[in-house]
């Protein structure tokens, strides 16, 4: 079964990331908190033969999680491949963060995926599945006003290969994806003080199109990282 849940689905890599996904034939849960435009992205989808499937939740809620997933998991069935892909992200000093910003973004960033882990790979394990963090070059490289999200980063990519090991006996497979900039909504952002190139960085299209190639690798191999940044380098 092809069945791919996808986070952030309704904006930017995962609204890209859906598309792709469905134009090649798979079915899909989507979770995003703007049941709106998912709405929109489903109508846009009408023609592909895929299933769209629909769940509301608001990551940076801890509790909206467990009931949204355990309910989308007994409405539509497991899915083959998680790819975690929403985030957020904020400028500003470290350590003049504030506690509230900061455990929001650990929230969305981190906690959220451990959350969706642990509610999913255990139904995975009957027949075996693949987990997709969307990761970040901030993730080893530190970038100033960046601090929250690339210690989220950094974090996300030991989880990823801590549960790789753990779960490798139980047909389990788990991957990031790390990038550079990617041309997204995101930039958009109130939070977010940016005024680069943005016809430089990555497409969304380019990224979903490698998330595709990377969840229809066989179930024998896996790519446990793939880095995708730029031609123009970091930004």
């Amino acid at each position: 079964m092809k069945l791919a849940f996808i986070t952030g689905a309704s904006k930017g890599i995962g609204r890209s990331t859906a598309i792709t996904f469905a134009n090649a034939g798979w079915d899909l849960i989507l979770l995003s908190r703007d049941l709106e435009m998912m709405e929109t992205l489903r109508d846009e989808l009408s023609e592909t033969k895929s299933r769209i499937n629909l769940v509301k939740c608001d990551l940076s809620n801890s509790n909206e999680i467990e009931s949204s997933v355990k309910e989308s998991i007994k409405k539509y069935g497991c899915p083959s491949v998680l790819i975690n892909n929403a985030g957020a992200a904020f400028n500003g000093n470290l350590i003049e963060t504030s506690l509230q910003k900061w455990q929001e973004i650990i929230q969305i960033n981190l906690t959220s995926i451990f959350q969706l882990c642990s509610l999913i790979v255990p139904k995975m394990r009957k027949n075996g599945g693949l987990i997709i963090n969307v990761s970040s070059h901030a993730s080893y490289n530190p970038f100033p006003q960046w601090g929250p999200y690339c210690v989220s980063k950094s974090a996300l990519a030991m989880f990823t290969k801590c549960l790789r090991e753990e779960e490798r006996s139980n047909s389990i497979r788990a991957c990031t994806i790390t990038l550079g900039s990617v041309n997204t909504p995101l930039w958009d952002s109130e939070s977010i003080n940016s005024d680069f190139d943005r016809t430089a960085m990555l497409s969304s299209t380019k990224v979903s199109d490698t998330i595709l190639y990377i969840a229809e690798q066989p179930e024998s191999q896996l790519i446990e990282d793939l880095t995708l940044m730029p031609a123009g380098g970091a930004f």
